[in-house]
């Protein structure tokens, strides 16, 4: 079940949400400044990672715990080393994202072979995942592409992202509202209702 891989829904419909609002906001806004848009950034995968942790210990996910775990650690880290020195260059900037986006890229490639059996749309899961990947290497074998190109990569990827996480979001509460409630214990000395 997807569900003991990333948790509860309601947590991956809010990193999505999160992940559009921040995609549109630099999509909107392609004239932030460099420094606006690493504050906005920072927040960001700050968020995404404390709702990965969350989600990490709040539900039923004990397949994915480690991966969650790692993912809202390494977001955790990231979003607070951009809002404490949001004067970084961009350059510096670049490979921050560039990094953060190819663990998370792989992360989600690795799930969603494992979860391939388990649910119908492990597609998603791995578009986003080769996303994330193909944001990477384009902020790695392009570091000079100018920052209103950058802007829109990012920007493009968050909307994208986070469209990808309400798929899989609603994936995962389909499974959630579609799976039989939990057995009632019986009292000792009254009979199973399949005897």
């Amino acid at each position: 079940m997807i569900r003991t891989y990333v948790g509860d829904w309601r947590l991956v419909a809010v990193r999505g949400l999160i992940a559009l609002v921040f995609g549109v906001v630099a999509l909107v806004w392609p004239e932030l400044t460099l420094w606006a848009l690493v504050v906005l950034w920072g927040a960001y995968v700050l968020a995404d990672g404390v709702i990965a942790l969350v989600a990490a210990f709040a539900g039923a996910a004990p397949q994915g715990r480690g991966w969650l775990v790692f993912h809202g650690l390494v977001g955790i880290a990231v979003g607070i080393v951009t809002l404490v020195w949001p004067a970084i260059t961009g350059l510096a900037l670049l490979w921050m994202v560039a990094a953060w986006a190819l663990l998370i890229g792989v992360m989600a490639l690795v799930n969603a072979v494992r979860m391939r059996r388990e649910i119908e749309h492990e597609w998603a899961l791995g578009a986003a995942g080769l996303l994330a990947i193909a944001l990477a290497a384009v902020l790695i074998f392009r570091p000079g592409a100018g920052a209103l190109a950058v802007t829109w990569a990012i920007g493009w990827f968050a909307v994208v992202m986070g469209v990808l996480l309400l798929v899989l979001a609603w994936e995962v509460r389909r499974e959630a509202h579609a799976a039989p409630p939990p057995q009632a214990s019986a009292r000792p000395g009254t009979p199973h209702p399949a005897t």
